[in-house]
């Protein structure tokens, strides 16, 4: 049995999606990017910026879903310019700053709405 999840606190899905599923123990975090849960739209201010808000968007859905950050076990993060990891790690360890996830990182041709960066991650509860 699945279990949709849904949060306020994190940006609204702009399509045919779900923020995130839940099936048994385990929770599919859908992509977040750095927008703005009040208005949707990328913050500016660099990849710093973006990846603090893209982390808040997935550590509220992942509190929506009855978890904590503590809960990921994978996060996959897709970037514009690979050249960016060392300013996104600098926020992400912030946030993982004890046993950190497994992780991917990959460079992409390109982001929605101009977007620097993504991430999705399953969690384990």
């Amino acid at each position: 049995m699945k279990e949709i999840i849904f949060t306020e606190k994190a940006t609204k899905p702009t399509a045919w999606y779900s923020q995130a599923v839940k099936t048994g123990n385990t929770v599919y975090l859908a992509g977040v990017c750095g927008d703005d849960p009040k208005d949707g739209n990328i913050v500016q201010g660099g990849m710093k910026e973006e990846a603090k808000y893209a982390l808040e968007n997935l550590k509220a859905t992942i509190e929506a879903a009855g978890g904590t950050l503590a809960d990921i076990v994978k996060v996959n993060v897709y970037v514009v310019d690979i050249i960016q990891m060392k300013e996104f790690n600098e926020i992400y360890k912030q946030y993982f700053p004890k046993d950190p996830p497994a992780r991917i990182a990959m460079e992409i041709k390109g982001l929605s709405d101009g977007a620097s960066l993504e991430l999705d991650a399953i969690a384990v509860l």
